[in-house]
């Protein structure tokens, strides 16, 4: 309105000369000037609603700030529809974060190894027990965990579980970083977790009861077979003191002799088996103490004098004052000394040296290496050494008096404390046994 009448009437009145032109165009010009001011505004609010509407899935609830008119009373409706949404979704978020960190929390406290995959099959969490056992560090995130594990059987069984929904088993051997048997169950997640986890799998360290299994079927085989010799030897001597030799003074006396040495000899080798079967049931399980190898070497060297004396043999000892392995158990350190030590004694030449060594190194660590000058050993049975009761001639390990069974406890135990064996042999010279232990 312009003076009371409307614009239009105002311009035709300029137009038909019935009115001065100059408070007309002036009016004109406020007019325009007003209008633009106001599309202004309109403008910056809707590009300030607009900016809002793009920014409501984020977590940020501030409230939309409009300029202060009361021409935008639609504008500003819709601008507080925004920021209730905005308020709602920001809510949401902080509550599914919670869900998430419960879910996170509840997880790592739990005692069996764990890990939760995505739909496809990304790696989203692993448990500290999980992490333990697959020897990870930190929270791994991302990447296969079929491939993590290393066991096509396991990934078939997360293929089922996901395209079934129902939970599967499976049983595999995990190569790190001892061999351990373990008993998995994938599970499905229906609904899935807050972090979008949708398979859980739950893996069940089984190499104790495995291994119990397994050395309970060889213990039987193999005592069967090692103790029949002996036992069959005692049955003929005892009948034969019952009957023929029975009033024969110098025939007992040579028999009951025989039988002595028989007796003893099946002792050694069940003494041998049961402590072979302790070493395997520890041996996933590293020591906790430390041990001296030097004073523990000069011990089992002291110790030796009567085998060497039957052999007419000697032994040389060059040890440090002091060679600290750590983690390390004493009693198998002195263990592996000593069957490295009579193995090199009673297979050496008779007459002959053997060596005893300890030194520092190469690398962080205690290297033990024990040296005779026998027949040494042919090339091809060189791998084969540490198996259960393998000989390289059967009848003169046993009339050296071994069971078979000294080199598979070295090769356990030195398992056992993360260290290397190492053998070397030359036919004709000699063989030479190296051990090497950690000292972290």
């Amino acid at each position: 309105m312009v003076g009371g009448l409307p614009v239009a009437a105002v311009a035709a009145l300029v137009a038909s000369g019935q009115a001065n032109p100059v408070p007309g165009i002036y009016a004109m010009v406020v007019i325009a000037v007003s209008a633009m001011a106001v599309s202004r505004i309109w403008l910056g609010n809707l590009l300030r609603l607009g900016e809002r509407l793009r920014g409501a899935s984020n977590d940020t609830a501030q409230p939309l700030v409009l300029d202060d008119t009361p021409l935008l009373p639609a504008v500003r409706e819709v601008a507080d529809g925004v920021t209730r949404l905005t308020r709602s979704l920001a809510e949401r978020g902080a509550l599914v974060e919670r869900l998430r960190r419960s879910d996170a929390t509840i997880i790592e406290a739990l005692p069996d190894p764990l890990l939760v995959l995505a739909e496809n099959r990304t790696l989203l969490r692993a448990n500290g027990a999980a992490r333990a056992l697959l020897g990870l560090s930190g929270a791994p995130r991302g990447g296969d965990a079929a491939a993590l594990l290393r066991h096509p059987v396991l990934a078939d069984a997360v293929d089922q579980a996901l395209r079934d929904g129902a939970p599967h088993a499976a049983d595999i051997m995990l190569p790190v970083p001892i061999p351990r048997d373990i008993a998995a169950q994938v599970i499905p997640m229906n609904p899935p977790l807050a972090d979008g986890g949708r398979l859980m799998l739950v893996l069940a360290d089984r190499t104790r009861e495995r291994a119990v299994e397994r050395m309970r079927a060889d213990f039987v085989a193999n005592a069967s077979h090692e103790l029949r010799t002996p036992l069959a030897s005692l049955i003929g001597f005892i009948e034969t003191l019952r009957g023929p030799a029975e009033d024969d003074a110098v025939a007992r006396t040579r028999f009951l002799g025989i039988m002595a040495e028989q007796a003893e000899r099946m002792r050694n080798l069940i003494d041998d088996l049961l402590g072979l079967s302790r070493i395997e049931l520890t041996e996933h399980q590293a020591p906790t103490g430390s041990a001296d190898i030097a004073a523990i070497a000069r011990a089992e060297a002291d110790a030796m004098a009567p085998i060497l004396a039957g052999r007419r043999a000697s032994l040389r000892v060059e040890a440090p004052e002091a060679a600290l392995a750590r983690p390390a158990d004493a009693e198998q350190i002195a263990q592996i000394i000593r069957n490295l030590l009579e193995n090199a004694i009673r297979h050496g030449r008779e007459g002959g040296e053997v060596a005893l060594t300890i030194t520092h190194g190469p690398r962080k660590g205690v290297t033990l290496t024990v040296q005779d000058d026998g027949i040494g050993i042919a090339k091809e049975h060189i791998p084969r050494l540490t198996e259960r009761f393998y000989r390289v001639d059967k009848g003169r390990s046993r009339n050296a008096g071994g069971t078979g069974l000294g080199l598979a406890i070295v090769k356990h135990i030195v398992i056992r404390h993360r260290g290397q064996l190492n053998i070397e042999s030359q036919e004709g010279v000699g063989s030479r046994f190296s051990v090497w232990l950690p000292a972290d």
